[in-house]
């Protein structure tokens, strides 16, 4: 079952920056247990989800990348060879596309989200991919606030590209939306400095 994402820390943590390393197989009772406290922040938020097992979400990810030795927060990410319409993407539509963000809530304020989604954004880069796309909450906090905060966009359903649109069916049928959500992106910069970091315009 396609998942969410989730969060709960403020743009900047204090003292050094978060470690963040891949996953390793001893770290999955952890990040199972990472991802199942963090899903109690939707029923504090007013949201009855679907139960989801983030073991599915960990085996099925293209790479995890973990926070925290025991972990206590993980991002878990696929490909997408069409995520955007051709006539938005700018030549690329490849993206990278976020399947699910958690961390434990007793660990949230530290910016350890903001380290991951950052090292999310990194990965994409290093493996050639033009954008970092996700679904999302529109109007829970730790959703789609948290990731415009971090320089995401809405992306409307016009410059969604076929297997974009695939992932938002399969969360209707999965049950996921129960409130209202969105897609948004964040176009990446190569290592030169070259391109846009600002996703495609909305009109």
């Amino acid at each position: 079952m396609p998942s969410f994402a989730s969060g709960s820390d403020p743009a900047t943590g204090a003292g050094s920056a978060p470690r963040v390393r891949p996953m390793e197989n001893d770290d999955v009772p952890d990040l199972v247990a990472a991802g199942r406290a963090a899903a109690t922040l939707f029923a504090s938020a007013g949201l009855d989800l679907p139960d989801g097992d983030p073991r599915h979400v960990l085996r099925g990810a293209a790479w995890v990348l973990v926070v925290g030795r025991p972990a206590v927060g993980y991002a878990a990410v696929s490909t997408l060879g069409a995520a955007l319409a051709p006539e938005w993407s700018g030549g690329d539509r490849r993206a990278a596309y976020l399947e699910e963000l958690a961390v434990r809530p007793d660990r949230g304020g530290a910016g350890l989200g903001t380290a991951l989604l950052r090292a999310v954004c990194d990965r994409a880069r290093e493996r050639g991919l033009s954008w970092v796309t996700l679904t999302t909450f529109r109007d829970v906090r730790f959703n789609a606030p948290f990731y415009t905060r971090r320089g995401f966009a809405e992306l409307p359903s016009l410059a969604w590209g076929a297997e974009l649109h695939a992932r938002w069916r399969e969360e209707e049928r999965a049950g996921i939306a129960v409130a209202p959500r969105i897609a948004m992106c964040r176009r990446l910069v190569d290592a030169s400095g070259a391109g846009n970091v600002s996703p495609p315009p909305t009109g």
